[in-house]
């Protein structure tokens, strides 16, 4: 994935195609490139939830399971969902799998209890009609937490992160895995809007508690809310 950044229906094919390609090791680079701070951040994202013990909860994006594990852990019940065959192939965990679109769930109106997704707002076609989706399978009182990464407020940390997230980050999944697909990383976060937007879409989405908390330093950011 070279050049400009893909939109719409090429954008589609495009990710699915990259996380097709790096689904084999995709864990192993995750947890490398991450010094493993990606499990910590899965965990504090699920007690984020303050769901009752066995939840409903929808995994969106759920590659190969990392998620979905977590949750069953902290003893909800997890669906995963992902537009990816290569990654749910590879996917480890007890959890139901469907192969969809996140922005076209196949499942009813209010039918969850909560939804996490891990790293995948950027990879979503539209982000508002995500959000929206969340907003119609959510149910009232149901909650949402949404990992993604971020670039920290501090001067100094923003120019090591950079250094780090746009050369280090791609040589190591050329090393590991793809160097093409992990240089996208970086690119992608071009698709992401302001903080202060995504709060104002997740709230006009149903979610008018939505909150933003920074992690690591601001190299990761979560939202989270609640359904009205």
């Amino acid at each position: 994935m070279s050049g400009e950044l893909p939109q719409g229906e090429d954008k589609a094919r495009a990710v699915r195609g990259l996380f097709d390609t790096i689904s084999p090791r995709y864990d192993l680079v995750n947890r490398v490139m991450t010094f493993r701070m990606d499990v910590g951040w899965r965990r504090r994202a699920i007690r984020e939830l303050h769901l009752p013990a066995g939840s409903r909860v929808f995994d969106l994006a759920c590659g190969t399971g990392d998620f979905c594990r977590e949750l069953s852990l902290a003893g909800y019940l997890p669906v995963g969902f992902d537009f990816s065959f290569g990654m749910l192939a590879n996917a480890r965990t007890r959890a139901p799998l469907v192969q969809a679109d996140a922005l076209l769930l196949p499942v009813r109106e209010a039918s969850a209890d909560g939804v996490t997704c891990g790293f995948a707002l950027r990879n979503v076609v539209s982000l508002g009609n995500f959000f929206e989706e969340l907003g119609r399978v959510v149910r009232p009182g149901g909650a949402i937490a949404l990992l993604e990464a971020s670039r920290p407020d501090n001067a100094i940390m923003r120019v090591g992160h950079a250094v780090y997230f746009e050369r280090v980050v791609p040589m190591i999944g050329g090393l590991l895995s793809d160097r093409d697909a992990y240089a996208y990383l970086p690119k992608s976060m071009a698709y992401l809007p302001s903080a202060e937007e995504m709060l104002r879409m997740l709230r006009e989405a149903g979610f008018p508690s939505a909150r933003r908390l920074q992690l690591s330093g601001g190299i990761t950011q979560l939202y989270a809310g609640t359904r009205a």
